[in-house]
């Protein structure tokens, strides 16, 4: 299996999102599809994903903003990975 997450992203812009929308952003692999994201979020932190987009950058990584449902606060996770 591949390995679906590579590393959460603490940006700015990432931070903002996260306090204001309950969203945080991850770098994932080029390959992985939207339902496995999701998957891998679920089964990696244990926690409720209510959506997921994703968008290529500019420098040519697969980027997934991950929306959280409201009983499972982003910024708990963020604090629990070091971002905060």
């Amino acid at each position: 299996m591949i390995s679906i997450i590579k590393y959460p992203l603490s940006t700015e812009k990432a931070i903002r999102q996260m306090e204001s929308d309950n969203l945080l952003v991850f770098v994932v692999d080029k390959k992985a599809t939207k339902a496995q994201i999701k998957e891998a979020i679920e089964k990696l932190y244990n926690m409720k994903v209510k959506k997921v987009n994703t968008s290529i950058d500019i420098k040519n990584r697969k980027k997934a903003y991950v929306k959280f449902s409201d009983e499972t606060p982003a910024i708990d996770l963020a604090t629990q990975l070091g971002l905060m």
